[in-house]
C-alpha cells in the first residue's frame, strides 16, 4: 500500500459494470468468464472524482462542449511473447511460431467485438503486434486494458507468458504503445484534415498539437510512467526523445500518419496523429484523457505554432527540441508543478498518482538498469 495516498481505511465504493463491455472467455466450447468494466463510484451511486475512466469520460465531456468535437482512437500496443521458438523478425516462420496463439487471439478478439484489424511478427526477440479497429475514444480504452488482460490470460492458457513492458533489457527492442486518434464533429466529419496547410494539419488539429507538445513533461509522466519506461524514449529507438512533431516519422512524439490516395480512399477519414511516447506500463484510460486535456488547452489557449518537421528532419535538428523526461521522478514532478496539467485531475487521483509511481521507484531503487527492467518486465 503506497504511502501518502489520498485513502484510508474508512469509507466504501461500488463498481458500476458497463454492460456494453461485456466480453466472454471461452475455451473447448465451454465459457470460463464473463468479464465487464465497471465504473467506481461512491456507495449513493454519485461519480467519484479518482475513478480514472470517469477521468476520460469527464476529459471527452469538457472537449465537446468546449470545441464541439469527439475523439475516435485505436491503441497499438506491442508485447513478447515468452516461450516460443520466435525465429527471425518479421517472417512467416516467427508468425506461424505463435500458433495456435495468433489463431486464437484473433477469434478471441472477434467473437467479442474487439475488431481486431492486424496481427503481425515484430522486429524485437519474441516481438510481436496486435491493433484494433479505430472506436469512440472510451470504447477504444476499454478495448486496450480489455486486450491485455485477454492476451495475459490467453498466454498463460496455452503455456506462455505475454509482457507488454517497455524493455525486456536496456539494450532490447522495446515494446511500444501507439495512440493513434483523430476529431471528429457530431455528424461525423473529419475536423483534423487541411490539405492546403501545414502538414495537412488544420487550425484545430495544429493547436491540439501545440497543447500536447507545451505539456510534453507532464503528459509522458502518465504515458509513459514506469522507472523503465524512460530507458525506450532514446534516440534511435524508434520510440520518441524528444517532443516533436513531425510528417511520417517515427521518431516524433507525434507523429502526421501517412494516407493512401488510390482506388476510392478519402484521405480526410483516415487522416490520424499517433501519440508514440507510450507504453503499456500506462493506465489507457488515464493516458488517452491526458493527451486530450493537454490538445484541449492548445485548442482553447494562445500557444505559439508548434514547428512541423518533414519527414526527412534530420538527426541535428530533432535533437535541439526540447528532451523528453530524463526519468520518472523528473515526469513526477513536471506533472505536480504543472499547474494547468495539476487541474485535469481530480486532487485525489492525482496525490495517489504520484504516491503510487513515487512508490514505485522505491521498489526499485539501489537497481541497476537490467534489474529495473526485469522487474517491470515480471510485473506487465
Amino acid at each position: 500500500i503506497a504511502e501518502a495516498n489520498a485513502f484510508g481505511a474508512g469509507g466504501d465504493l461500488r463498481l458500476v459494470p458497463d454492460p456494453d463491455s461485456r466480453i466472454s472467455i471461452r475455451d473447448d466450447g465451454q465459457e470460463q468468464l464473463r468479464l465487464y468494466i465497471a465504473d467506481q463510484t461512491r456507495t449513493d451511486g454519485t461519480s467519484w472524482g479518482s475513478c480514472p475512466r470517469r477521468m476520460l469520460t469527464s476529459t471527452l465531456s469538457r472537449l465537446h462542449a468546449e470545441t464541439g468535437l469527439n475523439v475516435v482512437a485505436s491503441f497499438e500496443h506491442e508485447f513478447t511473447l515468452r516461450g516460443v521458438d520466435a525465429g527471425l523478425p518479421m517472417t512467416l516462420g516467427r508468425l506461424r511460431a505463435a500458433e495456435p496463439f495468433g489463431g486464437d487471439l484473433l477469434a478471441l478478439l472477434e467473437e467479442n467485438g474487439l475488431q481486431p484489424e492486424c496481427w503481425i511478427p515484430e522486429y524485437g526477440d519474441a516481438q510481436y503486434e496486435i491493433t484494433l479497429r479505430q472506436a469512440p475514444a472510451l470504447v477504444a480504452a476499454d478495448r486496450a486494458v480489455l486486450l491485455r488482460e485477454l492476451v495475459r490470460d490467453l498466454a498463460r492458457r496455452r503455456g506462455l507468458a505475454a509482457s507488454f513492458a517497455p524493455l525486456a533489457a536496456p539494450d532490447a527492442t522495446g515494446n511500444g504503445l501507439h495512440i493513434h486518434l483523430s476529431l471528429h464533429d457530431d455528424e461525423g466529419r473529419a475536423a483534423l484534415f487541411d490539405p492546403h496547410r501545414r502538414g495537412r494539419l488544420s487550425e484545430a488539429a495544429e493547436r491540439f498539437c501545440a497543447g500536447v507538445l507545451h505539456h510534453a513533461a507532464a503528459v509522458t509522466a502518465v504515458t509513459a510512467g514506469s522507472p523503465a519506461s524512460h530507458l525506450r524514449l532514446q534516440p534511435h529507438h524508434w520510440s520518441a526523445a524528444r517532443a516533436v512533431l513531425a510528417e511520417r516519422h517515427r521518431e516524433a512524439m507525434i507523429r502526421i500518419c501517412p494516407t493512401v490516395s488510390f482506388g476510392s480512399s478519402d484521405e480526410a477519414k483516415q487522416f490520424n496523429l499517433e501519440f508514440r511516447a507510450a507504453d503499456a506500463t500506462s493506465n489507457p484510460w488515464l493516458a488517452l484523457g491526458v493527451i486530450i486535456a493537454a490538445g484541449l488547452e492548445g485548442m482553447t489557449g494562445d500557444l505559439p505554432a508548434p514547428t512541423v518537421h518533414p519527414e526527412t528532419v534530420g538527426d541535428d535538428e530533432l535533437l535541439s527540441a526540447a528532451p523528453l523526461n530524463p526519468d520518472l521522478e523528473s515526469g513526477l514532478r513536471a506533472l505536480e508543478t504543472d499547474p494547468v496539467a495539476a487541474k485535469w485531475f481530480d486532487p485525489d487521483l492525482l496525490a495517489t498518482y504520484l504516491a503510487v509511481k513515487r512508490a514505485e521507484l522505491a521498489a526499485v531503487a539501489g537497481l541497476d538498469d537490467d534489474a529495473v527492467c526485469a522487474r517491470v518486465a515480471d510485473v506487465y
